[in-house]
């Protein structure tokens, strides 16, 4: 690595870690000033405020700006070479454009990593104990359906209640139906179900069954069954923040889980694994396309370099928002939608690069 390599690091790594930690600082001074009544109204001790809340809160803050911040490290170093003509005499000096993205492509490749690890090992911990500090001390996001409880709870079986009481495990006016494509192969009905922790089976009282065969049918009834069910109470919670706080692992498992049930909303938790495998790679191209833009000398300095950044930047990460919403709703296959933006935007650094003056 020549003296190059490491001055182009040095000052790119310098200026994201150093913008990064202006940005924590006044983040975190508006959100003390937005949570404040919060803390006080719930008597929220001190030292878990700032250990179990804002330390686990500044690596998703990081992650979460990483891509804008390492594009504007990018513009304001790059402009500021370019502008006192320390890229014209390096080029001069015989080294290639092409040589000359090495450093920066090694430093966002450092930053693409540290995205990767935060966003699959060590965000989803930290959540942990800050969405415990917020469930707490600031407000709980979990809900769950109390009415009219309809699920699949594996492919061709639904349930349905009326109503479900979590505070004791029990639902009314409960039925269950199979299906083999379209056609109803069995049905169980019940005035009532809950559900036993001890044996973790559900009991049914007042059932009917009525069981399907063609064009020949069986009916039973009774006062009392139990039944296994791959199903338990604390599914019936939606947490909406339940995502943030699952591992590479454990995603992987829920993911399996729900399609063993044909749960439909698998969707939204395989866009979310794709996210955390994709997004890292923004760095990359963030970084290429700042480059291209801040490269050149011009006049207007390094506000036209940012303003023309900031510009592609807003449109790749609105892309990517867009993009995953389409592959969540179901009209774009989940790996495409959140891959495509990254396509998209590689091919644009690609052309932005080859137009670049040498």
């Amino acid at each position: 690595m020549k003296k190059i390599d490491q001055y182009i690091i040095k000052k790119f790594l310098g200026t994201f870690f150093f913008t990064l930690l202006l940005l924590i600082f006044i983040v975190i001074v508006f959100d003390i000033s937005e949570k404040i009544d919060d803390f006080l109204k719930n008597d929220a001790p001190f030292g878990a405020i700032i250990i179990d809340y804002y330390l686990n809160f500044i690596p998703y803050f990081i992650n979460l700006f990483s891509y804008l911040l390492t594009f504007i490290a990018v513009i304001f170093f790059t402009s500021r070479m370019a502008s006192r003509s320390e890229i014209i005499a390096i080029l001069s000096s015989g080294i290639s454009f092409w040589r000359l993205l090495v450093p920066f492509i090694v430093s966002a490749l450092i930053l693409g990593v540290l995205s990767f690890l935060l966003a699959n090992f060590i965000i989803p911990y930290t959540n942990q104990t800050m969405f415990a500090f917020e469930n707490r001390y600031i407000r709980d996001p979990r809900r769950y359906s109390d009415m009219n409880v309809h699920k699949q709870i594996s492919p061709g079986t639904f349930i349905y209640m009326e109503n479900f009481n979590l505070k004791n495990n029990t639902g009314w006016k409960f039925s269950l139906e199979e299906f083999e494509g379209q056609t109803l192969v069995f049905k169980l009905k019940g005035d009532k179900i809950a559900y036993d922790s001890a044996t973790e089976k559900w009991r049914i009282d007042n059932y009917f069954i009525r069981e399907i065969n063609g064009l020949e049918e069986s009916i039973t009834k009774g006062t009392s069954i139990d039944t296994l069910l791959p199903i338990r109470p604390g599914d019936f919670i939606e947490d909406v923040e339940e995502i943030k706080v699952l591992g590479y692992q454990k995603l992987k498992e829920m993911i399996g889980k729900k399609l063993l049930r044909g749960d439909p909303d698998v969707v939204h938790y395989q866009v979310k694994q794709y996210e955390r495998i994709a997004h890292p790679f923004a760095t990359i191209i963030l970084t290429l396309i700042g480059v291209a833009v801040s490269s050149r000398k011009v006049r207007g300095g390094i506000g036209y370099h940012l303003g023309l950044g900031l510009a592609l930047t807003f449109f790749y990460i609105l892309f990517m928002q867009i993009s995953a919403v389409f592959g969540i709703f179901g009209t774009v296959p989940p790996m495409l939608a959140v891959w495509l933006p990254n396509i998209l935007f590689m091919v644009i650094a690609a052309y932005m690069l080859w137009r670049t003056p040498r």
